[in-house]
């Protein structure tokens, strides 16, 4: 059985949704055009990263970054 992964454009779209914003009041609560919105939505594969951390922030989206190696790199950190 495979599992399909989301699209970041998809989960952003649900996260909308069930907050009850249109396209148009989640651009303007954020500050970005509605163009940025829509297309992200519609699978856009571009987006500067500043524009997604608002998008992502205004949706109280967080984001977890994963790999084999993140154990070790918190380690080296601290």
């Amino acid at each position: 059985m495979v599992i399909k992964q989301p699209k970041l454009g998809e989960i952003v779209r649900y996260h909308r949704k069930r907050a009850g914003l249109t396209q148009v009041e989640l651009a303007k609560l954020i500050g970005v055009g509605k163009t940025v919105i829509y297309d992200l939505e519609k699978g856009k594969e571009t987006i500067q990263l500043n524009t997604l951390s608002k998008i992502l922030e205004g949706l109280n989206i967080s984001v977890e970054l994963r790999s084999q190696l993140m154990d070790e790199f918190n380690h080296a950190q601290s």
